[in-house]
């Protein structure tokens, strides 16, 4: 590298947005991961002693991913290699693979390749990764923000340990702003910026552990109104010009949308409108599709509320013919209408249980014959075979007859039993009262 290309590099490192000057340049200056690269841990150890492992980083953006990686390549003797998912493919893998090998055959040095955004790699990337992880031919750090349970290959996972960071706190925030404010060199500690400690406190509950976005706000405020001569004073009205409504951590196809779906679900059947609701608009803020949320409160209503309260379900069902007939913004409301109504109905799984029940009889069943009385008789010839012999119509004893209706080898199998809540109790009390009806006559 000569003089130029350093002046290029020095120029690029003034003129980069704040978020990336103000970037890590040691493992102590990563704030809220301590459990990961704190004193004594198990990363940290093998950082220190320069005896990597692969491994992932999961966890939400603006969380020190990146800066954890650029580290491990600034302290590490091993020859460092970035790929970005987005753009590299199969080729450049193999290219990065077949140098590795060479470099460790002749010069005993290991190469680690760092792939930002490693879910984005699909099943033929990954699988073109396995090998040279397996054989050692190459260290691994992935990075992502969606969960690689989900989104990596189980026999790749399986060869790599998982790190999950957290989201930033609140204090781990602030002493992110309050570097980057008092930092001459790579902050804005040349300039003469205050801010209040309400706006600090704004800035991180808008951006919800994100660092990269606290910083990305607080440079916006100074671009926008900062002068070199008056400087600036930061609060919350100059900060509410600059953000406008606050930002949602909300991916439709991501980690964070199925965690959603599930409180959402979960705080229904646990009875909690409030819960309930509070989910329901983190998913409408953040972009969800209404007809998800529509189809996922029909499957509720049959799966948890079910018999309880048979209306839920025509509910459910009108509420996505609503939602799909009128849209957002005003479908917000007949979706907050059933999910109050759910979450406020008596609630049974019966019927869900009863139907894995009978699935599971229809499994194990060695021969599943259809009794001859219930058979179908509408053939003319059908008598012959037996079908529909000695059925006897419901209809003609008063609207109930006992007769065989499973088969042979599952007689007396029950696989629906009722429930103590709602509507349940009713049928409890049918079912029981013809049980202990007098057996009608033969006729």
């Amino acid at each position: 590298m000569d003089l130029f290309d350093l002046q290029v590099n020095k120029m690029k490192r003034k003129n980069a947005p704040l978020a990336y000057r103000m970037r890590p340049r040691s493992l102590n200056d990563i704030q809220g991961q301590g459990h990961i690269v704190g004193q004594g841990s198990i990363l940290r150890n093998a950082i220190e002693k320069d005896e990597l492992h692969s491994f992932v980083l999961f966890g939400p953006p603006g969380t020190g991913k990146t800066s954890i990686a650029r580290i491990i390549a600034e302290m590490t003797n091993s020859h460092f290699e970035i790929l970005q998912a987005v753009t590299g493919g199969v080729g450049d893998i193999k290219k990065i693979a077949a140098d590795a090998g060479d470099r460790l055959k002749f010069y005993q040095q290991q190469t680690i390749i760092f792939v930002d955004e490693i879910h984005r790699f699909n099943k033929s990337q990954q699988d073109v990764l396995l090998p040279f992880v397996e054989n050692g031919t190459f260290l691994l750090i992935g990075a992502t923000t969606e969960n690689p349970l989900y989104e990596l290959n189980n026999a790749l996972l399986s060869r790599l340990r998982l790190y999950i960071l957290e989201a930033l706190d609140e204090k781990a925030l602030s002493q992110i702003i309050n570097e980057a404010l008092h930092d001459k060199q790579r902050g804005l500690g040349s300039l003469s910026i205050t801010i209040d400690q309400d706006a600090i406190q704004f800035i991180t509950k808008l951006v919800k552990g994100d660092a990269r976005m606290a910083l990305n706000i607080l440079e916006a405020a100074v671009n926008s109104y900062a002068s070199q001569e008056q400087g600036l004073h930061i609060d919350v009205s100059l900060l509410t010009k600059i953000s406008g409504r606050p930002l949602l951590r909300y991916d439709k196809t991501g980690d964070y949308h199925y965690d959603t779906i599930s409180a959402f679900i979960k705080s229904i059947r646990g009875s909690d409108p409030d819960a309930a609701l509070f989910w329901l608009a983190v998913m409408i803020e953040g972009g969800e599709d209404p007809k998800f949320i529509a189809r996922r409160l029909i499957v509720h209503a049959a799966e948890d509320i079910g018999l309880a309260e048979p209306y839920a379900l025509t509910l459910a069902t009108a509420t996505a013919r609503a939602v799909e007939f009128v849209g957002l913004p005003e479908a917000r409301i007949p979706l907050a209408e059933a999910t109050i109504y759910l979450a406020t109905a008596p609630k049974s799984n019966s019927s869900k249980v009863a139907i894995d029940n009978a699935i599971a009889a229809v499994r194990k069943s060695q021969k599943i014959m259809v009794p001859p009385p219930i058979a179908d008789n509408s053939h003319s010839k059908a008598k012959l075979l037996g079908k529909g012999k000695d059925y006897k119509y419901p209809h003609n004893y008063g609207g109930f007859v006992e007769q065989q209706y499973l088969p042979d080898e599952l007689q007396g199998s029950r696989f629906y039993h009722t429930g103590d809540n709602g509507y349940e109790k009713k049928i409890r009390d049918f079912m029981t009262s013809l049980k202990q009806r007098n057996k009608p006559s033969q006729s």
